[in-house]
């Protein structure tokens, strides 16, 4: 399974870090995306981190603001998220793709594990 945390509450310009803890299974194996979701819209795809070696993919909206790695010692991927704007507000969720390569933000593959997600609020 896949646990997320790090979401809070935060003001404009302030960081936050999401981790997607994995047990059950090596996360060194897997792709990792990063999706986000606020009520009555479609989910966004914000980052895809491949699975070795391979370009790391960020939306348009976050690009130059939010980064991702992983710790493979701790099973544990990261979405690090700076300079966080209101339009950043929305649920987030991780997802991994076994042995994946990204090609772009969007990951047009089946989902191996889903994170349960983890809100994210920014205030102005």
């Amino acid at each position: 399974q896949l646990v997320e945390s790090g979401g809070g509450s935060v003001q404009t310009g302030e960081s936050l870090t999401l981790s997607c803890t994995a047990s059950g299974f090596t996360l060194k194996n897997y792709a990792i995306a990063w999706f986000r979701q606020v009520p009555g819209k479609e989910r966004e795809a914000v980052a895809c981190l491949p699975d070795s070696h391979g370009i790391t993919y960020f939306a348009d909206s976050v690009k130059g603001r939010f980064t991702q790695s992983r710790d493979n010692a701790k099973n544990t991927g990261y979405l690090q998220m700076n300079g966080l704007r209101p339009e950043d507000t929305a649920v987030y969720y991780c997802a991994v793709y076994r042995s994946f390569t990204c090609v772009s933000v969007e990951v047009k593959a089946p989902v191996d594990y889903w994170g349960q997600g983890t809100q994210v609020t920014v205030f102005s």
